[in-house]
Formats: structure tokens, sequence, C-alpha cells
């Protein structure tokens, strides 16, 4: 897609229906979003250019590729911008893979070079923080009358009110400090064609938008958007109406229950209008979009794509996020795993629908003509590589339970468990000339894996999919934090590690598992990191990296972290909010390094369990 007028004429188009705006550098890949919804308009016939990482302070940079017909689309990443520039611990990242070369500074010109982002002289990130609101503001500055409307990650979740973490405070919904026209969540095929339908035919109409502001009314009513209105008579009769906003931001309990209304209604089966009163406007978001059936997912991962980064990256080494995605393969969309610290059911959803054994084998044909292709395979899979298909008969007809999760605390006796379906791809794709080895990286649920009768996939997997090692996420080992995450009982993660010691042994093979742990989740007390020390002392596995809790918009976890309440059942959960307990329970987590030893002695001491301090082999510091 053009990303300057060069490019533009170059392809004899003198003025773009659309323009998408990033914080991402721009590579023409389908993992980035961008690039994916920009060549779905234009398989429907659309012109599309692409302004990735614009100066932020230059509204000249917004005015690069002339004006656009139909609208500005602004997405702030394959990340929410706020987790993409700061740690769990409110530092400011050193690098962004997402930007050329790693070097979060680099923005673009409004002749499409590329320069270091400057603030008072210095150079700072060029990722403007809550980029979608920024870049919101710089599309309305650079021609009005123009339609903006937002989507992607960030604008998805934080659609209505919501706990934004860097600043300790709920915020608006994204729509009213943006100002935009219409927000996008979720997967944004099937809506961006309905909202490109309705401007392309008032574009037909003659609608002059010239020094006027556009009347966003007619985007009203599409599913899987959020829209604004001064007025309540706008609203549908069906919505179900949120706490205002006022409220939800100073009252806990109030934002856990606006927050529970959400979390139940983003299944499109039985999903009602949701309604939010907030700085005098009503915000009204409409029930989520279907899923893409497997034969529509097809025919979006068979656009063409270039599948490399924009020339202008050359000089920077490239984008350092494209190497893992470069030689992998996305299988399936959605989750119905239903992890409390996921964001999936509210911007994929929790039906999983998959992409076709044919259409995955011709995308790995592909990636075998590729330059630099060795012949490894990254990765075959999606949110979850072993869900390749609803969970269930309810799920099959188009609706998700939305008082229950599906694996836990026990299988519901209606899930439907095979990986007859993953085995086939993964024979197909492994079977090809030049292939000579597809890993599945993408995490599996090893509590899924244990409940399938069959024991070939795990068999399969041990034998050709996995090269020494196998990460998995069992998050925890304390019960009650464990419920919390909606993750399995911890003797079911023993249970599946002693079947891949015993399946690698029968093979001969010599592979580990690497297991995943996050301190910090609501509901974990000292107590609890300190009984993960302790399985981590008799396992014998000290981990290389421990994830500390990150509040993100838009999951359950998040909002107990804000409420201190469990927005399902309203029941209190424990908080671990000051940054001192949160670095002694990641130092227990790690408690053998030399550098954790003063904070695991303090944390220790402070709990009573003064029987780990001293020499003795239960000891875990001296």
């Amino acid at each position: 897609m053009p990303t300057t007028l060069a490019e533009m004429a170059a392809r004899h188009t003198e003025c773009l229906d659309f323009v998408i705006v990033s914080g991402d550098s721009y590579v023409d890949h389908p993992s980035f979003g961008g690039a994916l919804i920009g060549r779905w308009l234009e398989s429907l016939g659309y012109t599309v250019g692409m302004l990735a990482r614009p100066d932020p302070s230059d509204v000249a940079a917004f005015r690069a590729l002339g004006k656009p017909r139909l609208a500005f689309l602004v997405a702030g990443g394959a990340l929410d911008s706020m987790v993409c520039s700061y740690t769990a611990n409110r530092r400011r990242r050193a690098e962004d893979e997402y930007a050329p070369g790693g070097d979060p500074c680099l923005c673009r010109s409004a002749d499409g070079s590329l320069h270091a982002y400057l603030v008072n002289g210095k150079a700072t990130n060029a990722r403007p923080d809550r980029a979608v609101i920024a870049y919101c503001g710089r599309c309305r500055e650079a021609y009005k009358g123009v339609p903006v409307i937002a989507g992607g990650l960030e604008a998805s979740l934080r659609r209505l009110s919501h706990y934004d973490y860097l600043s300790d405070t709920v915020r608006k919904p994204i729509i009213l400090d943006a100002k935009a026209d219409l927000v996008i969540y979720g997967m944004a095929e099937r809506a961006i064609a309905e909202v490109a339908q309705r401007l392309a035919a008032n574009a037909s109409a003659g609608v002059s938008t010239e020094n006027a502001s556009f009347d966003a009314s007619m985007l009203r009513g599409i599913r899987g958007t959020v829209w604004r209105s001064s007025r309540e008579g706008d609203v549908p009769v069906t919505a179900l109406r949120l706490p205002d906003h006022a409220t939800a931001a100073v009252d806990a309990g109030a934002f856990a229950e606006s927050f529970a209304v959400q979390y139940r209604n983003t299944d499109p089966g039985s999903a009602l209008p949701l309604c939010e009163l907030a700085a005098g406007q009503f915000v009204v978001q409409e029930p989520p979009q279907a899923p893409l059936s497997r034969e529509e997912l097809d025919a979006v991962y068979s656009l063409r794509f270039e599948r490399v980064w924009h020339p202008a990256y050359d000089a920077y080494g490239g984008v350092p996020a494209f190497a893992e995605v470069k030689f992998s393969i996305a299988s399936s969309r959605g989750c119905y795993g239903a992890c409390a610290f996921c964001a999936l059911a509210f911007h994929q959803g929790r039906i999983v629908t998959s992409r076709s054994k044919d259409s995955i084998v011709a995308e790995a044909r592909e990636l075998t003509t590729l330059r630099g292709f060795k012949g490894y395979i990254h990765d075959i899979g999606g949110p979850t590589a072993n869900f390749r298909g609803p969970a269930c008969k309810k799920q099959a007809a188009g609706s998700a339970c939305v008082t229950r999760r599906c694996l836990t605390p026990e299988l519901c006796p209606s899930l439907v468990v095979s990986h007859r379906d993953y085995l086939d791809v993964l024979r197909a794709v492994r079977s090809l000339p030049g292939i000579k080895k597809a890993f599945v990286r993408s995490g599996i649920r090893f509590d899924y894996v244990m409940a399938d009768k069959d024991d070939a996939f795990l068999r399969e997997l041990a034998l050709y999919h996995v090269s020494g090692q196998l990460k998995v996420a069992p998050e925890h080992v304390s019960a009650r934090v464990l419920a919390l995450m909606g993750k399995p009982r911890h003797e079911v993660y023993d249970g599946f590690a002693r079947a891949w010691a015993k399946t690698n042994r029968e093979l001969g093979l010599k592979q580990y598992l690497v297991p995943y742990f996050i301190a910090s989740h609501p509901g974990s007390e000292l107590v609890d990191a300190i009984e993960l020390a302790e399985y981590l002392r008799d396992s014998g596995f000290v981990p290389d990296q421990v994830q500390d809790f990150y509040p993100t918009p838009g999951t359950l976890a998040t909002a107990m972290y804000h409420s201190g309440l469990d927005p399902l059942s309203m029941q209190p959960v424990y908080v671990a909010r000051g940054a001192k307990e949160r670095a002694m329970q990641r130092a227990l987590l790690q408690y053998s390094k030399p550098e954790n030893r003063e904070l695991v002695l303090e944390a220790l001491r402070f709990a009573g369990r003064t029987d780990l301090i001293g020499r003795g082999p239960r000891c875990l510091v001296s």
C-alpha cells in the first residue's frame, strides 16, 4: 500500500479512499492489523494508504497522503500504546519492537523520511501515550470534516469506561477522548466493510463534508461498533444501562458491576447493546459481530501480501517484531480458555474459528519460496494453538455461555475434546517439500491435552513440533490464585508434566517443560508467592523470567486489581498494590538470585516463615 504521494503516483492513484494511521511500522504481513485491514479494503475495491508512526507533533505528517475521500482509520498498533511504551513497574521501555530497528524515537516525516522525534531538543518516544487519542486529534486538524474511525486493540479494549494503570484512574470511553466518529471493536473485517459501504454511498450521494462536521449518525447500528450521541432518545430501547462513568470512576463496586455486564455481553449470539453516560454523552456499544466462518477466514488470509517491511526501514535493519511472525502461520482466532488476565474474550471473542487445512498448506508452500526461508516454520497456531474449533455444539451454532468457563474449575461436560483436525493440519504441513520442521510455539492448553483420551497429539508434538523444550503456562500453584485466574488446578499441570516426561522417554528424547508464572496476580498474597517458591525449590526449576501482573484494559483480572472485587461474584479479592510487595512476590519466584536475597529475607520475615531462612535443604535463602 502507498505510504507517500510518489508511491500513489506509481499506482496511478490520485486520491485515496482510506488512510490508515498506525503507531507501528508498516509491515505488509497478515499478522499486522493495519496491513490486514488495508488489504481487505483493497479487495473490496477501495484505495488505501498507510501512515505508519507519523510524527505526532507535525500535522503535516498527517496530510502526507492527501485528503482521504472516505475516512481516516486510526489504530494505536498491535499492542496498547501504554503497554508498548511502559513496563509493569511504570518505567519507560528502552525499545519498541514495532519501531524501525527497535528504536522507539523514530517516526515518519511529512515527506515519508524517518527522523528522531525531539521534545525540547531530546530524542523521545515517537509513539504518543494513548496513541489513538493523539492520532485522532491530528487527523481532525489535518482535514476538517473527514470522518475519523478508531479501531485496533487499543480502541477495542478501551471502548467503554476502563481502568488505566499508568494514571491509576478510570478513564472515559475512548470515543469521547479521541473525539472519533466511530470505534470499531474486535476483529474488524465485517464491521469495516459495512462502514465503508455506508461512507461510499454517502460520498456518491454528493454530500459535502468540506469545512463541516461529519454526520456520524449514518454509521449507527453496525455490530461491533461504538458510537455516541447527546440525545438519550437515540439509545436503542433494548440497551442495557451501565453505571454512569462519573459513578464508575469513583465507586469500585460500580466499576466492577459495569465490567461484569460488559463481560457477559461479549457473545454475538446473546449480547444486547450497552449504554453508558459519560461527560454528557450517551456512548452505545452495539453487540459484537459474529466471527468469520472458515471460508471467510480463508479468503482473508489468501489476500496478497508482500510479506516484508517497507523498504524505508532497510537502513535500520527492519522491524524486530517481524522476525517471529515472518515464517509463522496464524491458523485460528478466538479462545474459550477464559484466563482472567487475558483480553481475548473482549477482542477476538470466545468462539474459535480456524482456517482450513488447504488454506494453511497453501501459505506454508508460499513461505518456502520466500527469501531467507531455511525450512523452519516458526509457529502454526493462534491464541491457543490446540483450539481449532468451537468448544461445543452451542458455540458451533453461534453462541457461547456467559455464566461459566469451558475448562475451569472443571471441564464442561459439553466440551468437544479432539486434536484430530489440528493433527491433520500439522501432518500436511510437515510433509511438504522444503519443510524441515514446523514448530508449535503459540502455547497449548495443557488441560485440554490431558482431557484427550488419544495421546497421538502429545506424541507427535514431542516428536515433530518441539526442539528441546516446550513452553507452557501453569501461571501459579496456589488453588485460590488459580481459581481467580481461570486456570486449571495445579494437579492437572503436574499430570501433564508427568505425561510429557513419559512420552519423551518412550521416544528416546530429552525435552523439557519451561513453565511460565505470574507474580502478584489479584488474589495472590505473600503466602501464595511463598507456596510457589517452595514448589520451584522442590521441582529444581528456577525461572529465568517472571512476568509481573500488568493491569491492562479489558481483562477480568484488571477489574479485580482496580476494584478489589471479583466482578463475577462481587466477592472481595486481595490485591498486592504497593511496589514493595509486588517486588517481594517477584523476588520469591527467583529466590536463588543473589540480587533478590534482601527482598526474599524481608518477605519471609514479614510472612512469619523464618523456617525457610538458613542452610537447610528446605530453606530458600540463608
